[in-house]
């Protein structure tokens, strides 16, 4: 078990008001994302936030340096994982029930398998986002 999911197994209970993840809201594909996670019956509550929707979380983000249009951010117990670390702090995080689960497990549990796909997929996202007459995420 990586110290990642052993982490969280042991500080997500008592973090658990601030565990968030921040994401595009405007991307078809991020949007499906995180609905279809089952992250919330691993480590508890987890705010869902919007970022375009701006907020604390979206401010403590942008202080931090890390770029929304690069890749969503997630905060669990104090600590933030952008990008492919995200992605891959999900799939270790989240419940394997359902063919999603699972296959999200499957592709994201590899750190090496992550930083190769996410790329994509946020070429993917921005494709997507010019297609349906969407601008990037803007920062404040």
């Amino acid at each position: 078990m990586s110290a990642l999911a052993t982490e969280a197994e042991t500080e997500a209970a008592p973090a658990a008001a601030g565990n968030w993840l921040v994401y595009d809201g405007d991307c078809p594909f991020c949007s499906r994302y995180v609905q279809l996670l089952r992250i919330r019956e691993a480590v508890g509550p987890l705010r869902l936030v919007n970022a375009r929707d701006g907020g604390a979380e979206v401010d403590e983000v942008e202080r931090e340096g890390l770029d929304l249009n690069e890749g969503m951010v997630l905060k669990l117990s104090g600590k933030m994982y952008h990008g492919h670390d995200c992605v891959h702090a999900l799939s270790l995080l989240s419940a394997p029930k359902g063919v999603f689960s699972r296959f999200n497990g499957w592709v994201f549990r590899s750190p090496k398998r992550a930083a190769l796909i996410y790329p994509v997929l946020r070429a993917g996202r921005n494709a997507s986002l010019r297609l349906l007459g969407r601008r990037k995420i803007e920062a404040e």
